[in-house]
């Protein structure tokens, strides 16, 4: 099972579609506070259809909290248009942690230094970033497809 961590979401809609790929991918999504919205929001459930009551999902208070429960901080992977390294060259593992920050800003920078697997997806430099459930989609795609296949770079 992966690990999906969204840090600070904002937006009901991208949540409750990101919780409907983990519930399609069989993987597991973290929230963390604070949110853009009420967890119970219509537009939450709408995205998220009927699957949310499927879904294995875990909130935190903050930051500090889940960091508590990570049992190897090495396997923890954050995504960062700033970063160097591709996702398309990192080796996954099932129970990797794949975090994602908010949609206006991404990863806090004192997040991203407190770990060291920063991860970027290619993209065009004609725009800043990918929706971020699209984002996760990619990443979780890439994922579970070397996960499934028992492939490694």
């Amino acid at each position: 099972m992966l690990n999906v961590v969204l840090v600070e979401p904002e937006i009901p809609n991208n949540t409750g579609n990101i919780g409907r790929l983990c519930v399609g991918t069989e993987s597991k999504l973290h929230l963390i506070h604070p949110f853009g919205f009420v967890i119970n929001d219509k537009n939450l459930k709408r995205s998220g259809l009927d699957y949310w009551v499927h879904l294995d999902v875990t909130e935190y208070p903050n930051v500090e909290e889940w960091i508590k429960i990570i049992p190897d901080m090495s396997r923890v992977f954050l995504m960062s248009s700033h970063a160097q390294k591709s996702y398309l060259e990192t080796d996954f593992q099932d129970g990797d942690w794949l975090v994602f920050g908010k949609e206006s800003v991404g990863l806090s920078k004192e997040v991203l230094d407190r770990f060291e697997n920063h991860l970027t997806i290619p993209m065009s430099k004609l725009i800043r970033s990918f929706n971020i459930a699209n984002s996760v989609a990619f990443v979780v795609g890439e994922a579970k497809r070397q996960i499934n296949s028992g492939t490694t770079k």
